[in-house]
């Protein structure tokens, strides 16, 4: 019996979150799951993430993994809620330690934010292995957008996040801290090494005015159709074509809030004295 997948599209951030189940034994794992945040007021909300946890609740399944592909720069992940709300370990790659050293500086935010990534559950590296039930996932690290990104490949499913979108919109940005056009190029032809008929789930997609967002192509889609990858380029061609992409391009509105609670696996930081919680955004003068 085939998995089933289960997507669920947050229009605010352009994000694609997934449930992914084992019929047989009902059990399930979450990927890139988003908390609604309003960065003019402060609030935080559950309401998109709430949503899946209705679904979950109502098929009785049994969550067992909450998965991040990598460091959202564009979301807050609801890791830590989905795991107080039903369970599940909270893994993500083992490389999130070299985000962590660049970015918990940037905030000065080491009294509550663990460098040695203990805020996660588990940490994955390239080759590793687990079940979600049954069914048997397999870890792929795709760097490039940043050091940490995973893939995970499920039978005949590859849930890629930011590394590529659909054919028409193309890759991810690699100018991130961490990120590497030639790293991408590796990765993105790893991906593209699998089978043409394996299924590809993207983390995002910017459709048109008038068109729905999509979730799934495939292998042999992205090699034929994507607008910034082509199987007949050199990696020296992707990664101008890439670079020259990323020049200029305006940083994501959520990234200081993102950053921050994703590396704490999806938690607000310590109270100050007065018992509020802050985001910091760090002021350069030009």
């Amino acid at each position: 019996m085939s998995i089933d997948i289960h997507s669920f599209y947050h229009k605010n951030t352009a994000t694609f979150s997934y449930i992914v189940v084992d019929p047989a034994t009902k059990k399930c794992a979450i990927i890139d799951s988003v908390v609604d945040f309003d960065p003019v007021s402060g609030v935080l909300s559950h309401e998109s993430v709430d949503a899946m946890i209705s679904l979950i609740k109502t098929h009785t399944w049994q969550v067992e993994w909450v998965l991040d592909t990598h460091i959202h720069a564009d979301h807050l992940t609801a890791s830590a809620y989905i795991k107080q709300q039903l369970g599940g370990k909270i893994a993500i790659g083992a490389r999130i330690k070299e985000v962590l050293e660049h970015w918990v500086p940037v905030f000065n935010s080491e009294n509550d934010t663990c460098l040695q990534a203990g805020q996660f559950d588990v940490l994955l590296g390239n080759g590793d292995t687990f079940e979600i039930g049954s069914v048997a996932v397999k870890v792929i690290h795709t760097p490039g957008h940043t050091p940490a990104c995973l893939t995970y490949l499920m039978e005949d499913a590859a849930f890629v996040g930011d590394l590529m979108f659909m054919p028409a919109v193309g890759t991810g940005r690699a100018d991130f801290p961490g990120g590497d056009a030639n790293a991408q190029y590796d990765s993105i032809t790893k991906i593209l090494s699998l089978p043409d008929q394996t299924r590809i789930f993207v983390g995002h997609d910017y459709p048109s005015e008038g068109e729905n967002p999509m979730c799934e192509t495939s292998v042999i889609d992205q090699k034929q159709n994507n607008v910034l990858y082509q199987n007949t380029m050199t990696q020296e061609q992707y990664v101008q074509a890439r670079n020259m992409k990323d020049s200029g391009k305006a940083l994501p509105l959520l990234l200081y809030p993102s950053i921050q609670f994703n590396l704490r696996a999806g938690r607000l930081g310590y109270p100050e004295s007065n018992g509020v919680t802050y985001i910091k955004i760090p002021v350069q003068s030009s």
